[in-house]
This record gives structure tokens, C-alpha cells and sequence, in this order.
């Protein structure tokens, strides 16, 4: 069938020039809905914002990972292995999520970002468990140093304002999501056995100087969480306690202005 000629894309293009020095992202309202669009050098990537990237619902599931999990849950958990074509469509789902999640990190909409990011290494858990060959578990655990890192820098990233709300900044809170991060990573490292490469890694040198910069620039020095660590580290298990009665009251009151934000959203 030969193609109409209207349908060239070439207006569109030209209306939106891709820059290779830029990650090229916009979102905007399509057939009532709200799209996510990537600039790539040969053309658009254009993403649904909920679910599954391409907007495809495998076998009637919100993104194949969910129909995975039906799937091992009805044939046994550990008896189920993925196959070929498992392992390609997991592996068109890894795509998708990653072209959205750094579409997420340059619109600054971060929880999104961790949302994606934790799709991501929830499907990697469950590649790792059901692999059928070593060789494909590591072929995408290689990639999860570099999630967890966009996780972290999403999640941390959040709790950021931004330069005309500088007073709603949550730099501590910020601080506790890289620590989190770091040692998330660093149980990695420790896992395959190469603890003495954590210090250097490229990922790892980011977050602490993400992390400095925030100390240096909101001079915050130890956080609560990390007084606490320290105190137990020392065995000073009295000044423990007192830090831990501390941290409690402190998510509780956390806990209770989120509940009292959402009260007045249904509002």
C-alpha cells in the first residue's frame, strides 16, 4: 500500500529542531491526554505518561512485568523460568522505561522519575530470580549501578526547590536519599566482590559531591540519621537511644503533615 504523503513528519521536525548538546523533551495535551515527547537526531519518541510507556497493556496487564509476576505466581514461583520471548519483550520494557526516566529527570518531575527507576530494578529482581542463563542476568545487572544512581539523584533531587522557592528546600532530607543510595550501591559492590572499587566509581564520586554541594551549600553538617549511626558505631548506646527518640518523633510529625496535606488536597 503506498503511503499517503501527508503522512511525512517533516513539519513536526522542522517545528523542533533536535539538539545533540541537550536531552530534547516536552510534554503537551494530545486527543485529551497529556503526552510525553522525545527529540531524537531521526525523529520523535512519544511516550503515555502512566503505565507502560507505548501505552500497551501486555495480555491485559499495566506493563509486561506485571504479567510476569501473574504468571510465575500461577505456575509456581520457583518453578518458573523465562524464555526467549520473555526475555525480548523484558528487555523492549528496560528501553522504554529508561527513554521516560531520563525524560522525567530533565522535566524536573522527580517522583516520576523514581517511579520509573523503581519499576526498573524491580523488574531486574525479577530477571535475576528467573533467569535462564547467567550470561543474560549479567547483560542487564551491569545497568544497575547506573538506575540505582538516577533513582538516588531523582529522590534526592525532590526534596530541592527550586531558585524562586529556595525556602522549601529539604536538604536533609535530600542528604538521608543519597546516603540511602550510596549504600545501596556499596552492598552491591560488596556482593560481587569488589568493595576496594567503590570509593572510585564514577556514580559513587557523583553522589558525594551532589551530597557536598548540598552540604556546602545549605551549611547542614551531620544529619540526624547520621549522628544516630555514628553513636552506635561508638557503642555510645545512651546517646543512641536519645537519637532514636528523635528520629521517631521526627517521622511522626512528617507522617502527620502528609497526612494532613492530603486532607487538604480532597478538600
Amino acid at each position: 500500500m503506498k503511503p499517503k504523503k501527508d503522512q511525512a513528519i517533516d513539519d513536526i521536525l522542522n517545528q523542533w529542531p533536535f539538539d545533540p548538546m541537550n536531552v530534547n523533551v516536552r510534554m503537551l495535551e494530545s486527543r485529551q491526554r497529556t503526552i510525553l515527547q522525545m527529540r531524537i537526531d531521526m525523529g520523535i519518541l512519544q511516550m503515555e505518561i502512566e503505565g507502560r510507556p507505548d501505552g500497551y497493556n501486555p495480555y491485559g496487564a499495566n506493563s509486561y512485568y506485571e504479567f510476569l509476576k501473574t504468571q510465575s505466581e500461577k505456575s509456581g514461583d520457583d518453578e518458573f523460568e523465562l524464555d526467549e520471548e520473555h526475555c525480548l519483550e523484558i528487555d523492549r520494557e528496560f528501553v522504554q522505561f529508561y527513554h521516560r526516566r531520563v525524560c522525567w529527570l530533565q522535566l524536573k518531575e522527580f517522583q516520576r522519575a523514581v517511579r520509573d527507576a523503581d519499576h526498573t530494578l524491580s523488574l531486574m529482581d525479577f530477571c535475576k530470580i528467573h533467569s535462564p542463563d547467567e550470561e543474560w542476568t549479567f547483560s542487564h545487572e551491569r545497568y544497575r549501578p547506573f538506575v540505582i544512581y538516577h533513582r538516588t539523584q531523582a529522590a534526592a533531587l525532590g526534596f530541592m526547590a527550586d531558585e524562586e522557592n529556595v525556602e522549601d528546600a529539604e536538604p536533609e532530607k535530600a542528604i538521608e536519599e543519597i546516603n540511602r543510595g550510596l549504600q545501596t550501591l556499596k552492598s552491591l559492590f560488596i556482593e560481587h566482590e569488589a568493595e576496594e572499587q567503590f570509593e572510585e566509581d564514577e556514580l559513587v564520586v557523583r553522589l558525594i559531591e551532589f551530597q557536598n554541594s548540598i552540604r556546602e551549600n545549605y551549611d547542614v553538617g551531620m544529619t540526624l540519621m547520621e549522628r544516630l549511626n555514628k553513636a552506635i558505631a561508638n557503642e555510645d548506646y545512651e546517646k543512641a537511644a536519645r537519637l532514636r527518640d528523635e528520629v521517631d518523633q521526627k517521622e511522626a510529625g512528617d507522617a502527620g503533615a502528609g497526612d494532613a496535606g492530603a486532607a487538604d488536597d480532597e478538600a
